[in-house]
């Protein structure tokens, strides 16, 4: 397997500074503006009717297989809490404000961050039942780290925004604190060498980004995740009965796909979750191997419940 650690970019001493001044000019502009925009959000009560507002983040496609990595900046897929900081908000990506204990927000630096809060492998659960508290939980909070693996709304590429992140953080000398190790894969055989690596050892799989990709909000093409199997989420529009040693319990919950398909999920359910299946209108998340020739996930299997944010 040919991999490279991704090291920092150099700098180019003789670039146009004229260039350089616009960029850096471009990317205090645009801070300030995210920086207003916590301010104002942080001293204004939203009317009741109205939820938080959705941070407009990065969202990643699948991988094409066997695609070429070249290009692109490969690392581990953390099966965590996404986590966005403002410069003075710490919020989940649906805008709701998480609330952490005052030592871990202070300890953030000005720079906007987009990362994961993330404890270990396979402790998602855990990991959600802390973040998630209306009070913070001080004990349970200091085993909680910020895995960071951008900034939001800079003008240069993911290698100089990498390269800010890395400096940023080293400067804030927190140990929980830490940027996402990038690394630099030669061929689409290496990349599944990795995968298989990284989900022998527990992880849950790989994010690839385009090294000399521009920041913007959304669905993109230079952000993609790759894992050995699929996954996405579906609505629970009904439950459908159960047969045989699940009479009287819930057999499979009824989900429909954004496109508006509905299927069956009863794989992966545990005997509690048949009991109390998760309600009608609730947002599931499976995972499945390939869909049919119709869209369809194949063999999908329950994971989990969303969380309300």
């Amino acid at each position: 397997m040919s991999i490279r650690s991704l090291g920092l970019p150099r700098v180019q001493p003789l670039m146009a500074a004229a260039f350089k001044r616009r960029r850096a000019l471009m990317w205090l502009i645009t801070v300030s503006g995210l920086v207003r925009t916590a301010r104002a959000q942080s001293n204004t009560t939203a009317p009741a009717e109205h939820g938080p507002v959705p941070v407009q983040v990065q969202l990643a496609q699948m991988w094409p297989q066997n695609r070429s990595p070249l290009g692109f900046c490969v690392s581990e897929k953390l099966d965590g809490v996404r986590a966005v900081w403002d410069g003075q908000v710490l919020r989940f990506r649906s805008g709701r404000r998480i609330v952490a204990p005052t030592w871990f927000v202070s300890a953030l630096p000005p720079l906007p961050l987009d990362g994961e809060l993330w404890v270990a492998r396979g402790m998602f659960d855990q990991l959600s039942g802390v973040v998630r508290q209306s009070v913070p939980n001080d004990e349970a909070w200091r085993g909680v780290q910020y895995w960071v693996f951008d900034t939001l709304g800079h003008s240069g590429t993911f290698t100089e925004r990498l390269a800010l992140v890395q400096s940023s953080l080293a400067a804030a000398q927190v140990a929980w604190l830490k940027p996402v190790a990038q690394r630099v894969v030669n061929d689409a055989k290496a990349l599944q060498t990795l995968l298989k690596a990284t989900v022998r050892q527990g992880g849950e799989g790989l994010m690839l980004h385009r090294a000399d990709a521009l920041w913007q909000s959304g669905r993109t093409d230079a952000l993609f995740k790759l894992k050995p199997e699929l996954d996405e989420e579906g609505l629970v529009v009904g439950h459908q009965a159960g047969k045989g040693r699940l009479k009287g319990q819930t057999g499979a919950l009824l989900v429909q796909l954004p496109s508006g398909q509905r299927f069956a999920l009863g794989s992966g359910l545990s005997d509690a979750q048949r009991r109390d299946p998760p309600p009608v209108g609730s947002w599931v998340t499976y995972r499945f191997p390939e869909r049919t020739p119709s869209g369809l996930p194949r063999f999908a299997s329950f994971v989990r419940v969303r969380e309300a944010e």
